[in-house]
């Protein structure tokens, strides 16, 4: 049986250093494009094959694209993926889903591993993970939902115009003290719906800044949040809640302290998730095309690994009020 060759044998073969090999293997750093020919050519020639990155470079692409989503148990994140995943099957590609928690050294780590795999794409919904560490990675990569960095093509929604109808809406069926519970502080959506709710308050004489609690984009955290403003405040009204899934726990945070959602304190939230349907009462929100915006990030990716294009795509939808139960209706006593 001939013998295996190794890294050196494929070195040698090309004229390059070992760390040249390595390199073009890993896909990190920058190789000429004449020498990185030159070292595919060896590895063919002597069948070299350290793992998965190797084998692909013979076939061409893995026709595989990952979708990294910072909370599995929020709801909107699963509706993302259905999205994304219809669209890469349609188009023939593999679907990979990984939750990151937001935790930067868990994303790094999946990026490694899929480096491995050699995935042809990722879509990527982060706020920890900067542009330099993506485009060191070579990768295409689309930001879906929060902004990564401008060199990164992006699909999101109107966040902050959004939040200001949410917020204008519970002024117009008469609130008077509208609080916020927010998202964390450093995702770029949930800062634009904060922006959206100072719009509309920030002028007003009763406003402190002791009206917003962060809430984490978690149920606990929002349950929690909205205890504490109904207890310091007994005479909000209005409550604005930086998405669904954070609204559910308002609703449980109101009903914990004997407080009637809608009749005496209206919550409306932000995102449209399936979820918001069946609570009860079902939530008033600000509703994402959500299954639109996933499959726009999709296609997007699926065109730049096609077409091998880096132009950078900028698109924002729009979000739409869907009133339900959870608010007031306009002209009804408190």
């Amino acid at each position: 049986m001939a013998e295996m060759s190794t890294i050196r044998d494929v070195a040698k073969l090309a004229e390059v250093s070992v760390a040249t090999v390595s390199r073009v293997l890993n896909g990190n750093g920058y190789v000429r494009s004449d020498t990185k020919e030159r070292v595919a050519a060896a590895i063919k020639q002597l069948n070299y094959r350290p793992n998965d990155v190797a084998r692909s470079l013979f076939k061409g692409r893995s026709k595989m694209i990952a979708l990294f989503v910072p909370d599995i148990m929020n709801p909107f994140f699963p509706e993302l993926a259905r999205a994304v995943e219809d669209m890469t099957k349609q188009q023939g590609f593999t679907f990979v889903l990984c939750n990151t928690d937001d935790d930067l050294t868990k994303e790094m780590a999946y990026l490694d591993a899929l480096k491995q795999k050699s995935v042809d794409g990722i879509i990527i919904v982060s706020s920890t993970m900067t542009a330099e560490y993506i485009e060191s990675f070579d990768i295409p990569a689309v930001a879906l939902d929060r902004i990564i960095h401008s060199n990164i093509s992006s699909v999101t929604v109107n966040n902050r115009e959004g939040a200001k109808e949410a917020v204008q809406y519970l002024k117009d069926i008469g609130c008077q003290r509208i609080a916020h519970v927010a998202g964390p502080e450093h995702v770029s959506n949930a800062k634009q719906r904060l922006k959206g709710y100072l719009d509309v308050v920030e002028k007003e004489e009763w406003f402190s800044s002791a009206f917003i609690e962060q809430g984490e984009y978690h149920f606990e955290g929002a349950k929690k949040a909205t205890e504490a403003l109904l207890t310091k405040f007994p005479e909000i009204d209005g409550l604005f809640v930086a998405n669904d899934l954070m609204g559910v726990g308002a609703i449980k945070g109101a009903e914990s302290l004997g407080i009637s959602v809608p009749d005496q304190l209206s919550i409306i939230s932000f995102d449209g998730i399936k979820l918001g349907e069946t609570t009860s009462p079902a939530l008033t929100t600000m509703a994402q095309p959500i299954y639109k915006i996933g499959a726009r990030a999709a296609e997007i990716l699926i065109h730049q690994v096609e077409q091998n294009e880096s132009k950078t795509l900028v698109e924002e939808f729009s979000v739409k009020l869907i009133e339900r139960d959870s608010t007031r209706k306009k002209g009804e006593n408190q």
